[in-house]
């Protein structure tokens, strides 16, 4: 008789994400080049959240850098900090050190070498290849943990965030972003048009995403959401960007193309969707949450961690 009990937590998956094909998809920085108007515009606003915390961290990793951006405004940010940028995507990293190159004019690497405030200024940021959900990296030895529009393409966000507490200091700062569920919503809505061929990603919701974080080991975690409109003159680019956000990682997607049938039949249901002036609009939903790495209340073996103040008199 089959079991109606949830899977164990080693199995639980928010979707059925096949993470080689993921690092397929952005294993060409040309491909997903289109869609940087978005990632920077979101950038923009979580650098806005980080300016309102007061930290100076030592060590910074950028979980899912693709091609480098993020850690080029951390430096800015924290010219002192040790920065290691971290993606899945080899080629992107290649990218990131490209961008890194020209980023620096020769005044700047002169300045780089020298003292400021009795410290040196830090070198380019490390770059390492690795998956999310098994970081390669010491426990505790992180300050802060950034991470733009990366979470939602691992099937087990839950066990990403454990991996982001596992790295954090106690009182080391999470601050991140991903896709909420309305994300691509009418792009959803006109699904079945195409049938398999336009299946969308399933996104995990705020709430979700909140109860995960308490779990992982984090305190207090502030959580919000915002929704994004892009509009769209034609139904072609719109789909270029959405195959540009990083495409269909769906481990149950088609394996075939579509028909050019299948395709003008989902350009057309779009086009449906069109407003008085012609144009199309895009959701995006957004969800931002930053929490601080709490105290640990227990061993890795469950039992109970007394911790002892010495009483100030």
């Amino acid at each position: 008789m089959a079991s109606s009990s949830s899977p164990p937590e080693s199995q639980r998956v928010s979707a059925p994400i096949s993470l080689v094909q993921v690092r397929r998809l952005f294993s060409r920085p040309e491909r997903v080049a289109e869609s940087q108007f978005l990632r920077r515009e979101i950038a923009g606003r979580m650098f806005e959240r980080l300016s309102l915390i007061k930290i100076d961290p030592l060590q910074v990793l950028d979980a899912g850098c693709g091609e480098g951006d993020d850690l080029l405004t951390l430096r800015q940010h924290f010219p002192r900090s040790a920065l290691l940028g971290l993606d899945a995507a080899m080629a992107m990293l290649h990218e990131t050190r490209q961008r890194e190159t020209r980023s620096w004019s020769g005044m700047q690497r002169l300045m780089r070498a020298l003292r400021v405030g009795g410290q040196h200024l830090s070198a380019d940021a490390s770059l390492v290849c690795g998956d999310f959900g098994q970081l390669p990296l010491k426990a505790g030895g992180m300050d802060l943990v950034w991470s733009n529009l990366a979470l939602h393409w691992h099937p087990q966000p839950h066990r990403v965030l454990a991996e982001w507490a596992r790295i954090l200091r106690v009182d080391g700062l999470l601050m991140f972003c991903c896709f909420g569920p309305d994300t691509l919503k009418e792009l959803r809505e006109v699904a079945a048009v195409a049938g398999h061929h336009a299946r969308v990603l399933p996104f995990v919701d705020l709430h979700d995403y909140g109860d995960m974080v308490v779990s992982a080991g984090f305190a207090s975690p502030v959580m919000d959401m915002e929704k994004l409109n892009i509009t769209y003159s034609s139904a072609a680019k719109l789909l270029d960007d959405v195959r540009a956000f990083g495409g269909n990682p769906l481990k149950d997607r088609s394996r075939g193309l579509m028909s050019r049938q299948q395709a003008q039949s989902l350009n057309r249901a779009l086009e449906q969707l069109s407003d008085r002036d012609g144009r199309l609009r895009l959701t995006v939903e957004v969800i931002y949450g930053h929490a601080f790495r709490a105290r640990p209340r227990t061993t890795g073996t469950g039992e109970p961690i007394v911790h002892f103040e010495q009483r100030k008199i």
